[in-house]
């Protein structure tokens, strides 16, 4: 990466800002996260998005701050309580689409629609115009449509609660008498059609699927400045310090994107909300501190599982499921399901474009070669040309898997590769909605091995990690990007930080986990098993959680995996039997006390997981953040759930009970906040010790199960695997050598120094945080 300029903030702390968390109200909060220790404010997106917007990534206007949200007032009161409490501020920024789900709150896209082409606003979207013969397709229309259900209102066009404009004269009476809704509806620049050709038929680029949200070209100097300029306006007051990228992947030119916002705000700290796949890092040429983190949670993640467990899961997996697919083949379906289906539009559009530089293709080998590729790249995009071996290898592996193909896929590939830049552009956009989608929206609820392991940005193919990868993963850090964004937990995580920790219990339980799964799925069968084992561990990493939790998961997960059912034609005698699994759960009292007894049995070690993760992560190398109250322990679920309202008064309260001495582990979550506040506050307060990373070694016979770095002053000694410990009796002589001086545990106010057994060093907490004196 080219060297970023900004100033990163010591940490973040993640809000959702949304009209049940307002700006003002959010202000009100800079005294706890002071006290708490976090260096930072980081927001999610406060532009103006549509009306209701829970999450604010649907964004109708670039030219105010969302009235729902707190409006211009909030925003200055947050930035005014910022300075006072020593607080940056760091936002999320949409540049990549708009929400379109209703056309008069966008008056950007109303006025596409109602000027077509001739539109001011016809070079911020990306229609293929030719593909509608001039029209914009609107997939909004019902099964049963009837024109008779148009109709016109106000100088609008109706169908049902839908608006839409009319152009100009459109709908002016002639000699023969005032036109019917559906003769005007003729005329427009938009099509209305059916709602299920968004897969195939859309002639705008969407955000993955969702019609509600189209493509802008921000690659445009006018688009780019119109949709910038209040953002911009921003952080040349100095009221906001950083600014988050969403979804790099969908923008045309993400380097010329990067580096145009560098230049328009160099005092900003920039990262992006970029996946990375195994082995692959940001392009050189981004002018970024990093990514939001996602690598650094995989890393974290996978230090709770030991990699000689894997073959065991794996068979004891098969046998409870039937599912003998491996991670590559679910991924291959995977995408092969998205490519040909709700993303068919955006191949098509690919192929239309190739076909009109090479037009002796045939369309039907083409579309298939198209799918080939695109199914077969194992990352979400190849960043033309830095990224050329990427496209290579999946040429390579599409041609392995289709070798039919062979002719027109070579033809085709120095196309793709920058032969046509359009063409070029185009795959890469699609590889990363179909890489989205296929992988985490898809396999990620099929491969139900350790459905821990199932996170964003992570490998479920893969099966934990040893210390010494961890530490090499972390000095890497160090030495790459030592300003990039380090995360446990984020509103798009599949399920949160402390539901993980309890999940990553399960392998080290062995044939105990595997004992009460199969009595679970025996007790009460699923059509599709394998679903089945995804809903008794999500039970036991969520544990008791409301019943309509559970529920609204257990819909979203089964509909994500698309294997029984689906969001388009759901199968209500599938959907049936798996709620009435869980209705059992929490009902059927011999099902019930089943898994009570796992979850009570898993919980302790959870603890000491939840604790470890987060000391290692707040003290390696990056800039941690802290998702809205996961300063707790939090067991949430994919989004909506982990946007729930967080009770922050109550925080507020331990936080300040917190000044009595260190709380003990337990369900409260209080060990974990005064951990997160004695963390934080040695970041923002003791920047001297936090210069170098060194990987710390123990020796005992418990040595696997201690990981230990010193930060240049702090040291971070955390455990894991601690089922296995237990059973191994403990720490026994294991001991850790301390680096020269004097140290005081900021968790305990024990200080230590020489040989430290871990015995003694852990014995309050599994976890251990030293601090070098003076």
């Amino acid at each position: 990466m080219s060297q970023p300029t900004g100033s990163p903030p010591c940490s973040t702390y993640r809000l959702q800002i949304r009209p049940r968390l307002t700006l003002g109200a959010a202000a009100e909060l800079a005294g706890y996260l002071r006290e708490l220790g976090a260096g930072a404010f980081y927001l999610s997106p406060i532009l103006q998005a549509s009306s209701g917007s829970d999450h604010g990534y649907d964004i109708t206007s670039h030219l105010r701050v969302d009235p729902e949200r707190g409006g211009e007032d909030g925003r200055q009161a947050l930035a005014a309580a910022a300075r006072a409490h020593q607080l940056q501020v760091v936002i999320d920024i949409v540049p990549n689409h708009m929400g379109v789900a209703d056309a008069a709150q966008n008056e950007a896209w109303w006025q596409l629609l109602r000027l077509g082409e001739a539109s001011p606003y016809a070079s911020w979207f990306d229609v293929d115009w030719a593909a509608g013969h001039g029209r914009i397709l609107l997939p909004v229309l019902g099964d049963d449509f009837e024109p008779n259900q148009l109709s016109l209102a106000d100088g609008e066009l109706r169908y049902f609660e839908n608006r839409f404009p009319i152009a100009p004269g459109t709908d002016e009476a002639t000699e023969d008498g005032p036109p019917s809704a559906a003769q005007v509806h003729e005329r427009q620049h938009y099509q209305l059609v059916g709602y299920r050709q968004a897969d195939t038929a859309q002639n705008y680029r969407r955000f993955f699927a969702v019609t509600e949200l189209a493509g802008i070209r921000v690659e445009n100097p006018e688009v780019f400045q119109a949709s910038h300029a209040e953002i911009l306006r921003w952080v040349e007051l100095g009221e906001a310090d950083g600014i988050r990228i969403d979804h790099p992947d969908g923008l045309a030119d993400p380097a010329g994107y990067l580096q145009r916002l560098a230049a328009a705000a160099p005092q900003a700290w920039i990262t992006v909300e970029k996946i990375t796949e195994p082995g692959e890092r940001l392009p050189a040429d981004w002018p970024v501190a990093g990514t939001t983190g996602y690598d650094a949670l995989t890393e974290l993640n996978s230090l709770l599982y030991d990699p000689a467990a894997e073959a065991a899961v794996s068979r004891r997996y098969t046998e409870l499921t039937g599912d003998n697919r491996d991670w590559d083949q679910h991924v291959e379906q995977g995408k092969r399901l998205i490519a040909s289906t709700i993303l068919a539009a955006e191949i098509a559009r690919i192929g239309r474009l190739v076909a009109s530089v090479a037009p002796g293709l045939s369309a039907g080998q083409l579309t298939a070669a198209l799918v080939e590729l695109a199914v077969a790249m194992g990352v979400y995009r190849s960043y033309h040309p830095i990224g050329a071996e990427r496209l290579t290898a999946a040429a390579a592996l599409a041609l392995d898997r289709k070798p039919g193909l062979a002719a027109i896929i070579n033809e085709l590939l120095p196309i793709l590769a920058g032969g046509d830049r359009e063409c070029t552009v185009r795959f890469e956009q699609a590889t990363g909605a179909i890489m989205a989608k296929g992988v985490e929206d898809t396999a990620y609820y099929r491969y139900n091995r350790a459905i821990g392991l199932n996170e964003v940005g992570g490998d479920p193919g893969a099966f934990g990690c040893t210390i010494e990868q961890f530490h090499a993963a972390q000095l890497d850090r160090q030495r790459r990007s030592p300003q990039t964004m380090t995360t446990l937990s984020t509103h798009d995580t599949k399920r949160s930080e402390d539901v993980r920790a309890r999940l990553a219990v399960l392998p080290e339980l062995g044939e105990d986990w595997y004992a009460v799964a199969g009595q679970l799925i025996a007790a009460c069968p699923i059509d599709n098993p394998a679903f089945g084992y995804l809903l008794w561990q999500s039970f036991a990493g969520a544990g008791w959680i409301e019943r309509e939790r559970m529920h609204a998961y257990a819909e979203k997960a089964m509909r994500e995996a698309a294997e029984g059912t689906g969001w388009r034609d759901p199968d209500a005698s599938f959907e049936a039997g798996v709620h009435a699994a869980v209705d059992r759960a929490y009902d059927d009292p011999q099902l019930h006390a089943l898994l009570d007894g796992l979850i009570n049995r898993i919980t302790p070690y959870g603890w000491s997981n939840s604790l470890s993760q987060k000391l290692l992560q707040l003290m390696a190398p990056g800039v941690p953040d802290v998702y809205q109250g996961t300063e707790l322990f939090d067991y949430s679920l994919v989004d909506p759930d982990n946007r729930r309202t967080v009770d922050f008064t109550e925080r507020a309260r331990m936080l300040a009970e917190l000044q009595s001495g260190p709380p003990p582990v337990d369900g409260t979550g209080a060990a974990k906040l005064w951990l997160t506040q004695q963390a934080l506050t040695a970041r923002r307060d003791r920047p001297e010790l936090l210069t170098g990373y060194q990987p710390l070694l123990t020796a005992g016979p418990a040595s696997e199960h201690a990981v230990a770095f010193d930060r240049g002053g702090l040291i971070a000694v955390a455990t894991r695997l601690p089922v296995r410990l237990e059973a191994a009796g403990g720490w026994r002589q294991s001991a850790l050598e301390l680096p020269g001086g004097d140290y005081q545990d900021l968790l305990t106010g024990a200080r230590r120094s020489g040989r430290a057994p871990l015995a003694d060093l852990l014995s309050q907490y599994p976890v251990a945080l030293l601090c070098l004196l003076n």
